[in-house]
């Protein structure tokens, strides 16, 4: 294992170098947030394919194929629809707004009152889900070190808060595309083909598995319903995800780069399936389905391939914590913090303390979420919890503001508080990993929304106007850019 630990280490210690490098960029809130809001197609590609694509994705995809065959792939599945759909119906729009949260973005369409609550919302959304990629360092550095739990959820964390609290999205995003890089090679060119080989092919997986393996609705009609609910719509409305929004150069950038990351999900929700097919044929009784990628890596990997495909393993996770994370202190910091004490900033004179405070920010998020991740156990509940409040609490105000004019304020606040209280109330009745809480909490909230929103009085015409404005990219202030534009 010694060249598969120097891979590991070497991968490691970049990750921190380009944290260092992000550090000396970011030197504005814009930089330090959403870099500068200057990234190219091909960089902006890869960084947005990286966060969306986490452990979940990669050792729960393969778990997924292991359990159920080709259909497993449908969980991912439903991830690359959701970047497909934000990407090409919402996100040249999201990008002009200017804006840096989700919350400053119903402030800017409902007359900033919305903000607050739908900010708390999404902080809880944000908090577990880096709580659930940070769970996720356990796994692989068991395999890698036969290390403790929490030893192992310390030390991946700390590499993650490190350089996401030195250099911001800057940081995140360059250590972003080398985790692209690596989890393509990892998984697609070198795990995808070695796995099949080892199985004995499609012929020899056929003959050897059941057919319903091979059916692509094999996991079950409501389960890929719930799937889409959860996660494509959880894709249109994340903080996570519009915060790689934010940092696209120009919106067609946002449309056509989101649209190559969203077609690279699907084939990597192919590929994650037909890995953990292959695994069930070679180890047919594992103890635990999500034990199949671990497995196959380590028992069927050269030396030194072994390495970089656990490389891409951890990549996945860190890509994914990495963005929750500074999605979680963003919220915090200028969606929760800044509004209870009454100094909400939006003008650029203090641009450069503000770095400072997004920085803090981000350290004491990090440092709460590996406590939260050492305390907890059930990873799949916590995200459960949080996608559930997200989409039952959220999608409506937010799609409901770009897409129907007499929504108002009133409606907005209406629709977080009930959608978001009957998704809680409906988990303590159903279980936690129910459907029922987020059909029904959904429901709860459009209906609410639209009743309400009918029932008062339409949001103020100026409010509408300058909401116009900030769509068609001509009411934000202009930001300077304060260095060489990254084009790539």
């Amino acid at each position: 294992m010694a060249v598969d630990y120097a891979v590991i280490i070497v991968y490691l210690a970049g990750m921190l170098a380009m944290g260092w490098w992000g550090m000396r960029r970011a030197k504005s809130k814009s930089e330090f947030l959403v870099a500068g809001r200057r990234l190219g197609p091909w960089m902006y590609s890869g960084t947005m394919a990286a966060i969306v694509l986490g452990g979940a994705s990669t050792i729960g995809g393969v778990g997924l194929g292991y359990q159920y065959g080709l259909s497993g792939a449908w969980m991912v599945f439903t991830i690359g629809l959701g970047l497909l759909a934000l990407s090409i119906f919402f996100s040249a729009r999201i990008a002009r707004l200017k804006v840096y949260t989700v919350s400053e973005m119903l402030d800017l369409r409902y007359g900033g009152r919305a903000g607050l609550i739908s900010g708390v919302v999404m902080w809880a959304y944000t908090l577990m889900l880096a709580v659930t990629s940070t769970i996720a360092y356990a796994t692989i550095f068991d395999v890698l070190f036969d290390l403790n739990r929490t030893v192992a959820i310390i030390l991946g964390g700390a590499i993650v808060v490190a350089y996401s609290t030195l250099g911001g999205m800057w940081s995140i995003t360059l250590t972003d595309m080398v985790q692209f890089v690596v989890k393509t090679i990892g998984v697609l060119l070198l795990l995808l083909p070695i796995a099949v080989i080892k199985a004995g092919g499609f012929s020899e997986m056929k003959a050897k598995l059941p057919t319903e393996y091979f059916d692509p609705l094999g996991i079950g009609g409501e389960t890929i319903f719930t799937y889409v609910l959860i996660y494509t719509f959880g894709m249109l409305i994340g903080q996570d995800i519009w915060q790689r929004v934010f940092t696209a150069r120009t919106d067609r950038t946002a449309r056509w780069g989101g649209t190559v990351a969203g077609t690279y999900c699907l084939v990597y929700a192919i590929a994650g399936a037909v890995i953990g097919t292959a695994a069930k044929v070679m180890y047919p009784k594992l103890p635990s389905a999500d034990a199949a990628f671990a497995t196959i890596v380590k028992d069927e990997l050269p030396v030194g391939v072994r390495g970089l495909v656990l490389a891409a393993a951890l990549a996945a996770v860190m890509s994914t914590s990495s963005g929750a994370l500074i999605a979680c202190a963003t919220v915090a910091n200028n969606d929760i913090w800044s509004r209870l004490r009454g100094a909400v900033t939006r003008s650029g004179g203090e641009e450069h303390d503000e770095v400072k405070g997004n920085r803090a920010f981000i350290l004491i998020m990090g440092v709460a979420v590996i406590a939260i991740a050492i305390a907890l156990n059930n990873v799949v509940e916590a995200l459960t919890v949080a996608y559930n409040l997200l989409v039952g609490g959220l999608l409506v105000p937010i799609l409901g503001g770009l897409l129907w004019r007499r929504g108002t304020a009133a409606g907005a606040l209406a629709a977080v508080s009930v959608g978001g209280l009957a998704v809680i109330g409906l988990m303590a009745s159903y279980g936690i990993l129910a459907n029922e809480p987020v059909y029904y909490g959904l429901l709860a909230s459009l209906a609410v929304y639209v009743i309400v929103s009918l029932a008062t009085k339409p949001t103020d015409a100026a409010v509408l106007t300058a909401w116009r404005e900030r769509l068609a990219g001509r009411g934000a202030e202009a930001e300077a850019p304060d260095s060489d534009p990254v084009t790539v």
